[in-house]
This record gives C-alpha cells, structure tokens and sequence, in this order.
C-alpha cells in the first residue's frame, strides 16, 4: 500500500484529481429529495438536510419574522436588512498571547471601519473547528456544525473503501446541504463569493442557477463565469478590476469588491464573503504588508456597512510562524520517525492540509492523521510520538472525533497535532520546500484555533455561551438587537 500523502499526490491534484471508482460510488449514492439531501450508508446521519416547513410568522414589534429550520439549527430568514457574512482566511486575532492582524492594523491607524466596530459593535474571541484548515472551518460555517455532521475534515484524505489518497473538494463528499441553499429554497436570494474555485463547488452545492435568486462564483475563475452555472456574468467589469493571480492579495480584493458591486446591484438577502489566506502565510500581524492589506479590507467592509448590511465577521482559523530563528521551517517528519521506530509495514501518514497551492505552505502544517494497519502497533507509535520534540498531543481516532467532532470514516488510526511552531511532515523528500513565498507560516493545529467574531450590531448571544466560527449566521440572523450600525 502507498504510504505518503505530502507533495507525491500534487500531480493529480493539479488537476482536481479524484479517484474515477470513488466519486461514481458517491454519486451513486446521492439521493436527491424534494427539501433535503438524502445520503445512504454513512452512520447515523443519513437524511439531514435541508430546509423544514417555516414555522407560522411571528409579528413582534410589527415585523413578520419566519424561522427557519436548516441542519437541525434554527434561522430566521432575512427581512429587509441583508446579511453579510465574512470569513478572511487565516485571520489571527489578538489571542493566546499573539498579535492580531485586525488589532495591529488599528494601532497602526489603517483601519477606521474595523476601529469603530471593536468600539461600538460586538467583538468577541471564538474557537474555529479541528483541523484549523480552511475547507473544514468553510463548511462548518456554510453547514452550521463541526466535521462530523458535514463530512468535510480537510483537503485531502485516505479513503480506506477505494484504497485512494484524494482530494476532498468535491460536492460529493458533503453529508449535509448548506445554509445557503435552505434559505434559497424557502424564497432567500442568496450570494457566495470565494477566493479558490476549490471551495466554491462545495458552498455552491444545490444552488439553483437557473431561479434568478442565487450567485455563486470564484475570485480565481471570474473570467469564466456565466449565469447558467453561477447565476451572474462579467463579474470583471462589475468589480472593475482585472483577474487576479491565485497568489496575490488581489484575489482577496476582488471578492470583496465584487460583493460590494453586487450588493449595490443586486442587494441579495444573504451574501457569503471567503478570502483567501496568501498574505497571511506570507507575512506577520503588523507588518506594513499586512497593515495595507488589512486597510484595503477596511475600506470594503467599511462600505458593505454604510449600506447597513448586518455584517458577521469571523475566520476559519489562525496562523502561526513554523521556523526558527534563521527562518528554516521547523518540521517533524512522521513517516520517516514512524518507519524508523518499526520498519516499513503497513503506516500511511496523511497531510489533509495538502492541496495544489504549495507556494503557501509546501503541504506542511500542524494536523495529520496515521493510518496503521497493525492494531498492536498504534499504542507503541502513540507513545513514541507523545514523547518527541514538537509534538503537542497524540489521540486515538475514537479520542479525536469525541474531543474535536470529526468523521471517524475519513481520519487515520492516530491524529497528531504539532506545537505552534512546528509542522508535520511525511518524509523530506515528499515536501518541496523552494516555492514558498518566505519563512513558513501555516496553521491547522490547535495553537490557531483562536478565530475574530465581530459583528456590527449589538447581540443577545450571551458571553456564558461556547462560541464557534460555526455560529456565524445564527448570530447574524437570530441575535442581533438593534438597527445600529458602526459607519459615522
């Protein structure tokens, strides 16, 4: 059996390479219904999904409210006021003892918008779920709930039924349907915007194009959008910029310009803003990359706000600096400890991190999961890797998914997490380390789970309550308390 994930599955993941057998499998097994999303043979959760019959309107204080039951959570749908909710990648905040990217653009006096909404708005320190990875905390948010109801527990992994390392972008994975979809089935229009094509197909998944009532589109494949398949086109000239390149700020840029531009156009009921985390990887809070890049999102923001959208800010997850004093990349390689501790039989060291983008983190973050064929190896391998140098915490896959809320189909025997300033690797021949943009920054452990929840209103969800990125739109749609918005 292979054992390396790392930068040996790149070739075919440059081409959204997804095993032929698996996804037949997993189309096969997706039962469209009339108001859910129907999935046979996973436990214990076939059938969630989608939207309830509303409930009957309530008129306080004048206004019909209509409440929503999506994912076994409960929304009201908009009225009125359109929503906004913003997810910026990798947006350490001020937390655990590290600076904040938002904070130091503040102290840097860049950001008025962000200021003012730290004073007169909600701002709160949240958890984003485990992996910190973007396409888990994504769907997390799109779904309201952590991995184990939704399927998605990173980029990449091991599919043990179709003995296949693959990709994780595919709407086919999903086991719930999103938020956004609910809410466009009971007459919401709806608009998502994302960085990476990657992580639109998931968000757009059960869109309905063809209503008139949804917009779903990449930054990355503007230039290819129609209104057949993202219910929008020339995209370019609306937000009045070129296309982008898939490593620049610009790609974040043009998600939020063109959401601005939509929603002076369209003023959709609910928009869905996901950046891209490029500059993060590349450079530290304060820094005066960082400061311009945070003051360009200000403005935006700024914007979105002055046209009193409810605006709900959060990210999927933090970022950390993983090198030495030298900015050398500090780095444990697991396969290589693991055979060395007791030969090559039957270990496969998973990066779900892993995806087509290497310049911004050369596969190497702080989550993987080890797959052991051998049940007597994995106490031996758990405690060796419990006492080695950069390693935080080792649990069982039974631990991991109690603890952290994950499919336990879709994760190895252990799952290891790293210190902050360590990642994970396979092998050192599996990483090429030459096109990372600088000293590496990365994330995915739990020294980033500490994510921003902002939101421009006054809101009734009490301190005393855990908080997760995951909540983002209940508290935009269910607990905000006033028409106060933070723009002067």
């Amino acid at each position: 059996m292979p054992r390396d994930s790392g930068n040996s599955g790149l070739a075919k993941l440059e081409s959204e390479g997804i095993g032929s057998r698996q996804l037949e499998r997993r189309r096969n097994s997706m039962m469209r219904c009339d108001n859910s999303i129907c999935l046979s043979g996973w436990d214990g959760i076939a059938g969630v999904n989608q939207v309830s019959s509303p409930t009957a309107p309530s008129h306080e204080g004048g206004v019909v409210t209509i409440t929503l039951t999506i994912n076994e959570r409960q929304y009201q749908r908009p009225c009125g006021v359109p929503v906004v909710g913003v997810c910026i990648d990798g947006s350490q905040p001020e937390a655990d003892g590290q600076p904040g990217y938002i904070e130091e653009a503040i102290k840097a006096g860049v950001a008025p918008f962000f200021e003012r909404l730290m004073k007169s708005g909600t701002r709160r320190i949240a958890k984003c779920v485990m992996p910190s990875f973007t396409n888990p905390n994504n769907l997390s948010i799109a779904t309201g709930h952590p991995p184990a109801y939704h399927g998605i527990a990173g980029n990449y992994f091991y599919d043990r039924d179709c003995d296949e390392e693959v990709m994780m972008n595919d709407p086919g994975f999903l086991r719930a349907g999103t938020i956004f979809r609910g809410l466009q089935q009971a007459g919401t229009k709806v608009c998502v915007i994302t960085a990476k094509d990657k992580l639109r197909l998931l968000l757009g998944d059960g869109l309905d194009m063809s209503s008139g009532s949804a917009i779903c589109f990449s930054a990355e494949r503007a230039d290819q959008v129609s209104a057949k398949e993202h219910g929008i086109e020339d995209v370019l000239a609306l937000a009045k910029m070129p296309l982008p390149d898939v490593y620049s700020t610009e790609l974040s840029e043009f998600v939020l310009a063109s959401g601005v531009a939509i929603m002076r156009r369209e003023r959709p009921d609910l928009m869905y803003l996901s950046t891209t985390d490029y500059l993060q990887h590349k450079v530290a809070p304060g820094s005066d990359e960082a400061n311009e890049f945070y003051s360009m999102m200000d403005r935006y923001l700024g914007e979105l706000d002055e046209m009193g959208c409810v605006l709900a800010i959060t990210a999927d997850h933090g970022m950390s600096a993983k090198h030495d004093t030298k900015g050398r990349p500090q780095i444990a390689y697991l396969q290589s400890l693991v055979e060395d501790w007791i030969g090559e039989r039957g270990v496969r060291v998973i990066l779900p991190i892993t995806d087509p983008y290497v310049a911004h983190h050369g596969a190497l973050g702080s989550f993987a999961t080890i797959h052991i064929e051998n049940a007597s190896d994995r106490l031996t391998i758990k405690d060796k890797l419990s006492r080695t140098p950069g390693i935080m915490k080792v649990y069982t896959s039974e631990e991991a998914c109690n603890l952290f809320q994950l499919p336990a189909d879709r994760i190895g025997d252990l799952v290891v997490f790293s210190d902050r300033d360590m990642t994970l690797g396979t092998r050192a021949d599996r990483h090429d380390l030459s096109q990372l943009n600088g000293p590496l920054r990365s994330h995915g452990g739990l020294t980033e789970q500490s994510v921003p929840f902002l939101v421009n209103r006054a809101v009734d969800f009490g301190p005393e309550r855990p908080l997760y990125n995951y909540d983002l739109f209940e508290v935009a749609l269910n607990h905000t308390l006033d028409e106060t918005v933070v723009a002067e």
